[in-house]
């Protein structure tokens, strides 16, 4: 079963993930849809974290890469629903300083303005 649904939206698209991102075929799935985004061109995505219970170094190396490939693009990736246990994945690793992470959709969608 998917662990990803894509929203497509008006100037962008949302990218709603879930479960755990263990480095598996998720991943694979992962890596493939924002490759995909890329490919389209496509600029502004948000991925809605609200369902994910674990990323291990894989998942957010595959984030990392789709960041810098969306920046070099003058694209932008936001993550918004950051579970607690993420949030502290992503302090401690540093990438609160990448990544904007934004509290819900509405407020990622504000960010893109």
């Amino acid at each position: 079963m998917s662990q990803l649904r894509v929203e497509e939206q008006i100037g962008g698209a949302i990218l709603h993930l879930k479960g755990q991102f263990i480095g598996g075929t998720e991943t694979d799935e992962l890596r493939d849809a924002l490759k995909h985004f890329s490919d389209q061109n496509q600029n502004n995505l948000i991925i809605d974290l609200e369902n994910v219970t674990y990323l291990n170094s894989t998942a957010l190396g595959v984030l990392i890469s789709a960041h810098t490939n969306f920046v070099k693009r003058n694209g932008k990736i936001i993550l918004c629903n950051v579970s607690k246990s993420l949030e502290n994945i992503f302090v401690i690793t540093k990438l609160t300083l990448v990544f904007s992470i934004a509290d819900t959709i509405e407020d990622a969608k504000k960010l893109f303005n």
